[in-house]
């Protein structure tokens, strides 16, 4: 576990900022070390975004079909196909219906691993149910050139929740082709800690929605079999390392304890039990402290205030070398996108980067010609690509 603190931009947060909705995140700058001499890397002035797609309205989250298109979704319910040339389509028909009040809508989207042969994509979304409910659902779906169809749920979170936050939803699939799916906690804290409910949680489950037969809690009395890991508090950016294959997350903290965690099978990652984040207004600490026996400790984490970390991406590009053992964060609160350099598994210095677009960035993801996409996250968002000048 690392966390780095430049003294000289060391700020604290004196307002809460709602964030767009996104309530547990401040937009006070957390603090940060910038990239060291000895690294390279172009600089900040030198990394630049040029925008590819206009007119997004709140897009979440993207997928590179092997055409080179690009599937977007929007959040409020719109499954679109951006083109080569930028232009963006007419939204798919046969999207279901989804609850997009507060941080729910349409959200992540995957292809299936086969898709050549099969066309499935999965996405994730809040559906909405009776009474004001809703919860995140997993769905497949052949793609065609303008509608969806074949639509199925392969997974629905229980339990629903009247809460309108923390819906996680970041879909990864695995190197055994198995399906990551990230869940928040819907603002119901303590039972992240708890194994009969998906609240706060990283599922693990087959393709067409199974439980793999080698998941951690698989013939535990009282645990859902599909929990892979718990003790998360609302997991929005994941990506899996090209090298280890290990699920690598950014979580929003409340205020303060963004945290970089990598998801291992049947570990606890303490929310809200431990951690470094603090109740809002008060700033009174949360839970029992900062570490416990049996508690996995962060990777990296943020303090005194949020970032609000959404889309992650490894670089495996070749253009930029010196790129090479980092993976981006986008930041929501922070509006920059965040380079992590690691060594092995440990942040050793961050940069951050396109703050002077003072955009919040949702997703971060790399494309089949080796440069970084991004999504800003407004009503009228953008399609970005990076470009070194």
């Amino acid at each position: 576990m690392k966390f780095i603190v430049d003294p000289r931009v060391f700020l604290i947060a004196i307002a809460l900022a709602a964030c767009g909705g996104e309530s547990e995140n401040t937009t006070a700058a957390a603090s940060v070390k910038l990239a060291s001499a000895e690294d390279v890397a172009p600089t900040a002035s030198q990394v630049k975004a040029i925008t590819v797609a206009a007119g997004l309205q709140s897009p979440w989250a993207m997928a590179f079909l092997p055409d080179g298109r690009i599937l977007v979704t929007e959040r409020m319910g719109q499954l679109r196909i951006v083109s080569a040339n930028g232009s963006v389509s007419m939204p798919l028909a046969g999207v279901p219906a989804v609850a997009s009040t507060g941080q729910g809508g349409l959200l992540d989207i995957a292809l299936s691993p086969d898709f050549a042969q099969d066309r499935l994509i999965y996405f994730s979304f809040a559906e909405p149910l009776a009474g004001g409910l809703a919860r995140t659902a997993v769905a497949r779906a052949v793609l065609g050139e303008t509608a969806i169809t074949n639509m199925t749920v392969i997974f629905r979170q229980s339990p629903a929740s009247s809460e309108i936050v923390h819906f996680g939803s970041r879909l990864v699939f695995g190197a055994d082709r198995n399906l990551f799916v990230t869940l928040g906690e819907r603002g119901d804290k303590a039972r992240a800690q708890e194994l009969g409910n998906h609240l706060g949680k990283v599922i693990r489950i087959r393709p067409d929605g199974s439980t793999p037969s080698d998941n951690p809690f698989v013939g535990v009395a009282g645990a859902l079999p599909e929990i892979y890991s718990y003790g998360h508090r609302n997991p929005q950016g994941a990506a899996l390392h090209p090298q280890s294959g290990q699920l690598w997350l950014n979580e929003h903290g409340p205020q303060g304890g963004d945290e970089v965690n990598i998801a291992a099978a049947g570990k606890n990652f303490g929310w809200p039990t431990i951690t470094y984040g603090r109740e809002y207004v008060s700033g009174l600490p949360i839970g029992e402290g900062t570490s416990k026996a049996g508690v996995e400790a962060p990777r990296y984490y943020w303090l005194p205030t949020s970032i609000a970390p959404s889309g992650m991406a490894f670089y495996t590009g070749t253009a930029v070398p010196s790129w090479q053992n980092s993976v981006f964060v986008g930041a929501l609160a922070g509006k920059a996108l965040v380079r992590l350099s690691l060594n092995g598994d440990d942040v050793i210095a961050e940069q951050r980067l396109l703050t002077d677009l003072n955009e919040r960035i949702r997703d971060v993801r790399m494309g089949p010609d080796g440069a970084l996409y991004l999504l800003t996250d407004n009503t009228s968002g953008r399609l970005l690509k990076l470009v070194i000048n």
